[in-house]
């Protein structure tokens, strides 16, 4: 039992720091082009997460149960996991680089599981094909995970690209003045749809790691004795009860109004300089990619999805006046998130290990 609340403990940490380091960049585009101030900007991501978070549980699924064998999975294991994701996520947010917290988390998640199990790879779920489906509803951690890690980033910025260039065409015989009118008030709507993509696919994935908790401490028998009152802990069967959606939604919300001022600042200023119609393209183009995943049950980066759309959103308004050295640091931070987080996951598992400790 006390591990238990430990896991939960843990996850709501990780959960509470994913609030203001991912939701710094859903609102980074409205800051950037100075429609809201940072305070306004995220009471409303803080407000749209919350309802995003309630919506759906197709990508909590998937990391419950779709990327590692469940029965080779304990509570230190997940403990291992969530620990590993977030030493990453405050090492980049202390940098003020936008890492994912989505790929900090199944990083961890992987590593710890393939040191639970004895160095086993095999209680790594890599393709689940389902016959007659196309790829994108198979599951595994390739098709859920790494197709999507690269397939996103690419369609942020040729979709961000594409719309912004749309936008120019049709805009070309207006006033500017006219122009920054009208796209100031959308802005604000379309960040508010981004803030609840954002809610919908990454407050999911703490979601699934308590389901996956539970029910792992359920099959182990650690919660037989339970007194009535805690009775709804009990989950024989893996489920995303009511009450983990909410716990994790407020979570997620209060840390969102937390804010991560820093990465705002990386994103919305240093990248590229935009105006409300560049901030308005930049925003829905990263919301629909968001809200198409979680659909799909792909467990995303929001930052992958902004950051390349604010990119090829900027390219479109004028390529020369891209920041290119920051674009590759950004980048290099991306592909090290997964297997940065899976080592340091595997070492404490290790480590837990060597100290005697008992899985």
């Amino acid at each position: 039992m006390a591990l238990l609340l430990t896991v939960i403990g843990v996850a709501l940490a990780f959960e509470f720091i994913n609030g203001f380091h991912d939701t710094a960049n859903s609102v980074a585009a409205v800051v950037g082009t100075k429609v809201l101030t940072p305070t306004q900007a995220i009471a409303l991501a803080a407000v749209t997460v919350l309802c995003g978070a309630l919506a759906g549980t197709a990508v909590a699924t998937t990391v419950g149960q779709g990327l590692v064998d469940a029965h080779c999975v304990t509570g230190v294991t997940l403990i291992c996991a969530l620990l590993g994701a977030t030493l990453w996520n405050l090492l980049t947010w202390r940098m003020g680089l936008p890492s994912s917290s989505s790929h900090a988390l199944i990083g961890g998640l992987v590593g710890s599981a393939v040191a639970s199990a004895g160095n086993n790879w095999n209680v790594v779920i890599w393709s689940a094909p389902v016959p007659g489906k196309p790829w994108y509803a198979w599951g595994g951690l390739l098709y859920k995970v790494i197709i999507p890690m690269f397939s996103s980033p690419i369609l942020g910025f040729v979709a961000g690209f594409l719309w912004m260039t749309v936008l120019y065409i049709l805009l070309a015989r207006c006033r500017p003045s006219s122009v920054n009118t009208v796209f100031r008030k959308l802005q604000i709507f379309s960040a508010g749809y981004l803030g609840f993509s954002n809610g919908s696919n990454d407050a999911q994935k703490t979601m699934g790691i308590i389901a996956l908790a539970l029910f792992t401490a359920t099959r182990a028998g650690d919660l037989t004795c339970l007194p009535p009152w805690l009775h709804f802990l009990h989950t024989p069967e893996f489920r995303i009860a009511l009450w983990v959606k909410v716990l994790c939604a407020a979570t997620l919300a209060v840390g969102t109004a937390t804010g991560g001022r820093r990465i705002i600042k990386t994103l919305g200023r240093k990248v590229s300089r935009l105006q409300p119609v560049n901030g308005f393209a930049a925003e829905s183009t990263a919301a629909t990619v968001l809200m198409v995943a979680a659909r799909l049950g792909m467990p995303v980066s929001t930052t992958h999805a902004v950051s390349t759309a604010i990119m090829g959103v900027g390219a479109a308004r004028n390529h020369k006046a891209m920041r290119w050295h920051l674009v590759e640091s950004i980048m290099w931070t991306w592909f090290m998130t997964l297997p940065a987080t899976g080592l340091i996951a595997y070492g404490l598992m290790r480590l837990f290990r060597a100290l005697g400790g008992t899985i």
